[in-house]
């Protein structure tokens, strides 16, 4: 059995007006992420962690922002394609671990609905996804409300 890790990050700006899709559902916020997809930073995050493990290069080199067929797309279909490689690859998730650092809104109440949205995506067991929320205390362009940051960590083992 092969059992590899990687690790993901990403970043998204805020800006009034834009929808927030995070963790793969949409959250009632006043600001939403800048980006070319739906913006939803963990689940890019996911999906570079997931290609990490298997050195398959990041998600901007196979979904890039200047592709038309990638504008306004759901990320919870790039992260359906992520993990449609890894299994092409003889590879299956065998877990995820991702925090997301974001001032506003809070995002307890939203936890559980991430997970059960992500782990059948993943083709895992809702035990199997963790996803944890944090503030950064007011500093930085998080504590400003400027932004979002995403750290994720899987782990794939081979079939």
């Amino acid at each position: 059995m092969d059992i590899r890790i990687g690790n993901g990050y990403d970043v998204h700006a805020l800006k009034e007006g834009l929808p927030m899709w995070l963790g793969g559902i949409k959250i009632d916020s006043p600001k939403g992420f800048v980006a070319h997809s739906d913006g939803d930073v963990a689940i890019h995050a996911l999906c570079d962690a997931l290609l990490g493990a298997l050195a398959l290069g990041d998600i901007g080199h196979l979904f890039p922002d200047n592709a038309p067929e990638w504008k306004g797309i759901d990320s919870k279909i790039l992260l359906g394609k992520v993990v449609g490689l890894i299994h092409d690859k003889g590879y299956e998730v065998g877990n995820a671990d991702i925090t997301i650092a974001l001032q506003k809104p809070k995002l307890a109440p939203h936890i559980l609905k991430m997970r059960e949205t992500l782990a059948p995506i993943l083709g895992i067991s809702l035990d199997r996804v963790s996803v944890k929320a944090t503030t950064t205390e007011k500093l930085g362009f998080v504590g400003r409300e400027e932004g979002c940051e995403v750290w994720a960590s899987a782990i794939v083992i081979s079939r």
